[in-house]
C-alpha cells in the first residue's frame, strides 16, 4: 500500500465480500504502519434482499472488531424493476459520496480487482464503447456522481486477482460473505463471470483482458495530453464563448481534433455530456472543409465564422457561442 497517492483520510466501501474486506484490512494496516488516521468504513444496505440489513450490520461489526469507525447507509424508497445493477451502483455512490462530502473525507476507496477490470472491458466492448470506455477503470478518478466529483474514487487493488485477496483473508483467519446477487443470471456481469471458463479456453484470460485495458489507457492518456495542448494553443475561451483556430485544428490527428471540438462545445454549453458523435464528425468535417457557411448548431451551441472584431486567429477564426434561446444541457 506504499504507492497510495490519493488524499487522506479516506473512507473504504465495504460490502462484507472478500475483496472489500481485504481492502479494509490492508488500508487499516497501512494507515497504522504509516501513523495515519484509520480508514472510515461505509457499508450500503441496498434493501434488495431480506438479508441485506443483516449483511450490512455484519460488515459493521467486523469493522468495529478492528477498532474502525463504521457507518451503514440505507438506500430507501421504491426499488427499480429494471436495470437494477446500474441503479444500485448509482445509489451506492450517491450515498457514500454524500457522506464523504458532508464529513470532509476527500477519497473513497473501492475494492475493484483485476477481474473486475477485465469484466468491465468486455461489458463495454459488448456495448460498442470507444477508446474512453475500453480504457477501463482508472486507479484514481472523480466519483461518478455529478454532485460529488470533488470526492476522489481510489482503486488500489486493480492489479491484484481475487484469489490473492482470498488467500490473504485465509491467512488472517478472517471470514467474508458471498452476495448471491453476484451469481444472479439476470445480471450481465454475473453472466460474464459464468462464461470465464469458456473465454479462458480461447486465451481470453482476465490478465490478458485487463492488460488490453491498460494499453488503451496509455493511448488515451497520450491523446488527452495532445488535446490539452491544442486547447491551450488553438482556443481562446471567454465566459460564454470560445474562438478556435481551424488551421491548427486541421493538422491534428482526427481523434484529437474531435475530442478538442467536443470539449469546447461542452464548455460553452455548460454540458455534463458530450455531443452525439455522428453529428460531431459532420461539424468537424465542415470546419475543416471551410463549408460552415453562415454557421451550424450542435449541442446547444452556434458554430460560425467569427465576425471581424473577434478574429483572434485571423480571418479563418471559428466562434462558438450558446445557441440563442437554448438552455444549457447539463442535467439538473
Amino acid at each position: 500500500m506504499q504507492a497510495l497517492a490519493p488524499p487522506w483520510p479516506g473512507a473504504v466501501a465495504v460490502s462484507g465480500g472478500a475483496d472489500s474486506t481485504a481492502l479494509m484490512l490492508l488500508l487499516a494496516d497501512w494507515a497504522r504502519a504509516d501513523e495515519r488516521p484509520p480508514p472510515i468504513v461505509l457499508t450500503v444496505d441496498h434493501g434488495l434482499r431480506p438479508e441485506s440489513r443483516k449483511d450490512a450490520e455484519g460488515a459493521k461489526k467486523l469493522a468495529a472488531s478492528l477498532k474502525l469507525d463504521a457507518h451503514v447507509l440505507s438506500w430507501k424508497g421504491a426499488k427499480p424493476a429494471a436495470d437494477v445493477e446500474a441503479e444500485a451502483r448509482s445509489a451506492r455512490y450517491t450515498l457514500m459520496g454524500r457522506w464523504c462530502a458532508e464529513h470532509g473525507i476527500p477519497a473513497l476507496y473501492v475494492a475493484h480487482t483485476l477481474e473486475d477490470q477485465a469484466e468491465t472491458f468486455l461489458l463495454r466492448l459488448a456495448r460498442g464503447s470507444g477508446l474512453d470506455g475500453l480504457s477501463g477503470m482508472l486507479p484514481l478518478a472523480p466519483l461518478p456522481v455529478p454532485e460529488f466529483t470533488q470526492v476522489r474514487l481510489a482503486r488500489p487493488l486493480l492489479p491484484f486477482p481475487k484469489e490473492e485477496l482470498r488467500a490473504f483473508l485465509r491467512d488472517r483467519k478472517v471470514a467474508w460473505s458471498e452476495d448471491p446477487m453476484n451469481r444472479d443470471p439476470r445480471f450481465s456481469r454475473s453472466k460474464l463471470r459464468a462464461a470465464w471458463p469458456q473465454l479462458m479456453e480461447l486465451g481470453l484470460t482476465p490478465v490478458r483482458v485487463a492488460d488490453a485495458a491498460t494499453h488503451l489507457a496509455r493511448a488515451r492518456a497520450a491523446i488527452e495530453d495532445m488535446t490539452r495542448g491544442f486547447l491551450h494553443r488553438g482556443v481562446r475561451f471567454a465566459e460564454h464563448a470560445a474562438a478556435i483556430d481551424p488551421l491548427r485544428l486541421k493538422v491534428l490527428p482526427r481523434e484529437v481534433g474531435l475530442r478538442a471540438l467536443a470539449s469546447v462545445l461542452s464548455h460553452v454549453a455548460d454540458a455534463e455530456y458530450g455531443p452525439r458523435f455522428d453529428r460531431l464528425e459532420r461539424l468537424f468535417d465542415s470546419i475543416l472543409a471551410g463549408s460552415l457557411g453562415g454557421g451550424a448548431t450542435l449541442h446547444g451551441c452556434m458554430v460560425a465564422p467569427a465576425p471581424g472584431g473577434e478574429q483572434v486567429f485571423g480571418s479563418a477564426t471559428i466562434l462558438i457561442t450558446p445557441e440563442p434561446g437554448r438552455k444549457n444541457t447539463r442535467r439538473e
